[in-house]
């Protein structure tokens, strides 16, 4: 079957283990001549979690967590309980997290995981349906809990905040417990993740901060689309033994490996739908866009390659001034119509980053969180502390509000020179005119809808929301200026909600 589908192709197939692929996506494009590695999901074959080192042009596999014990399936439990889609949702579990308070964590261990000093665990299945149903989580599991499981869509309550508080924290001391023993069996004085719980940027945050390694670097497609990456990269190092030269940045440059659409491309498109639009110098389009954004404008901005992995990083995002109190909850509902507890990233110059925020390190692929400088925070009123959950994002927390959570984390992208091109010249500009390195950036999509790729995917997603400007490549494209567009309702009743 797969020779058919090759169309002919007569040499070898070639196979590698799920967390075989996971280990060599983490090692192999990383900065780190030799280094440990920690892969983390929900299960591939059988297993779950793994350890190992690699050096050189060589990874080994040191220990396995096997099926059914997972870390990520648990974590997938609470999303399922909590409302949220099973395998996209978990981020949501994590941003909803710093709402609430771990009520439920003594009761997570006692009943649902037993944790070792070592990072292994074990799953009392009495509480799961994943092996035998259709559903992560069984009656007794919700008897543990206090009821069923919430209806998705329906209104949040303390109690979803609590559990999903409750969750993060035990995930994040099982990671760190992970971390040490993989520095135990290794030695090594920097760590790689993979894994779709490597995505949890709030646990990787925690391992830069309190576990024992130097450095981390954590492939930005962490979630089984790595895997291709690292099969591709197994092949070539490990079985055909074809040397390795770290990259002092990393081998991903950015992780811009998607498509990329050429100026006179752009041009046909927007001409062929009767656009108005600008065509704009490199230096014209950053002035504009960052003006753009000083006035309070939010700018769809498309250039160059897709990013490849779930985080928009500069080629396919929506962004704007991170100072505007009002900004988180205007981009959440009329944007991205989404739920409006969801936090934005920051992009901050790199030479900047700890200015505003308690991290002096790379943070390329907005794979970290990290607290904002007490400095930078606002005082808050006496009555903060008695509103309930989601009422607390009306209060300004700092001088950035928009990207700022709660609980004064972000999750951060630094820009760099090497990597970000104009991007960065936009936020330079930006920074020139404000005195402010940070701008707020979010994938350029709805909720529910892949990012945007072609031409059409942006124009359409910018017609369809209350998107005040698109750049696209060298063209400027404001909303006022152009016809309306129908088809709106059909067009996003495509994407089942997220």
């Amino acid at each position: 079957l797969i020779r058919h589908e090759l169309d002919g192709y007569r040499g070898p197939v070639l196979f590698t283990e799920h967390h075989e692929s996971h280990a060599a996506s983490a090692f192999f494009p990383s900065p780190f001549d030799e280094a440990a590695i920690l892969t983390v999901d929900g299960v591939g074959e059988w297993a779950t979690t793994t350890i190992g080192v690699g050096e050189g042009n060589r990874i080994r596999i040191l220990q396995e967590i096997h099926f059914p014990h997972s870390l990520g399936l648990l974590y997938s439990a609470f999303t399922y309980y909590t409302g949220f889609k099973v395998n996209s949702g978990e981020y949501k579990v994590m941003g909803l997290a710093p709402y609430g308070e771990p009520k439920y964590v003594d009761l997570i261990y006692d009943r649902l995981i037993k944790v070792y000093d070592d990072g292994s665990f074990h799953l009392n299945q009495d509480y799961f349906n994943y092996c035998t149903g259709l559903t992560m989580t069984n009656e007794r599991f919700h008897a543990l809990f206090g009821g069923p499981p919430r209806v998705p869509e329906t209104l949040l309550t303390q109690k979803e905040m609590d559990l999903a508080a409750s969750i993060q924290l035990v995930t994040e001391e099982i990671m760190l417990k992970l971390a040490r023993r993989a520095y135990e069996l290794t030695g090594k004085p920097n760590l790689c993740l993979a894994g779709g719980v490597a995505l949890n940027c709030v646990a990787n945050g925690r391992i830069l901060r309190e576990g024992p390694f130097r450095r981390l670097w954590i492939q930005p497609a962490a979630g089984d689309a790595g895997g291709a990456v690292g099969a591709a990269l197994a092949i070539w190092h490990q079985m055909l033994g074809h040397p390795r030269q770290p990259d002092p940045s990393d081998s991903m440059h950015g992780a811009l490996l998607g498509p990329e659409y050429s100026h006179d491309e752009i041009v046909r498109y927007l001409d062929s739908i009767g656009a108005d639009y600008e065509i704009l110098s490199d230096e014209e389009l950053v002035d504009r866009v960052a003006q753009l954004m000083v006035d309070q404008k939010v700018i769809g901005w498309y250039r160059g390659r897709m990013e490849f992995g779930p985080r928009a990083l500069g080629s396919r995002s929506i962004i704007a001034d991170p100072r505007n109190p009002q900004m988180q909850a205007q981009v959440n509902l009329k944007i991205k119509f989404r739920e409006g507890f969801r936090p934005f990233a920051p992009c901050v110059l790199r030479e900047h980053v700890s200015e505003y925020f308690e991290l002096d390190a790379d943070s390329p692929y907005m794979l970290l969180v990290a607290d904002v400088r007490p400095e930078k925070r606002l005082p808050l009123p006496p009555e903060f502390h008695t509103l309930w959950g989601i009422d607390k994002l009306n209060v300004p927390r700092s001088v950035v509000p928009a990207i700022t959570h709660i609980d004064f984390s972000a999750r951060i992208q630094t820009v760099d020179r090497e990597r970000h091109g104009l991007f960065r010249q936009v936020m330079e500009r930006f920074y020139e005119l404000t005195g402010c390195p940070v701008i707020l950036n979010t994938s350029f999509n709805v909720r529910g809808e892949p990012i945007v790729c072609s031409p059409a995917d942006a124009y359409r997603c910018f017609m369809y929301t209350h998107l005040d400007a698109l750049a696209l490549g060298n063209c400027l494209l404001l909303k006022e200026r152009q016809r309306a567009l129908a088809g709106r309702e059909e067009h996003l009743a495509q994407f089942a909600l997220d």
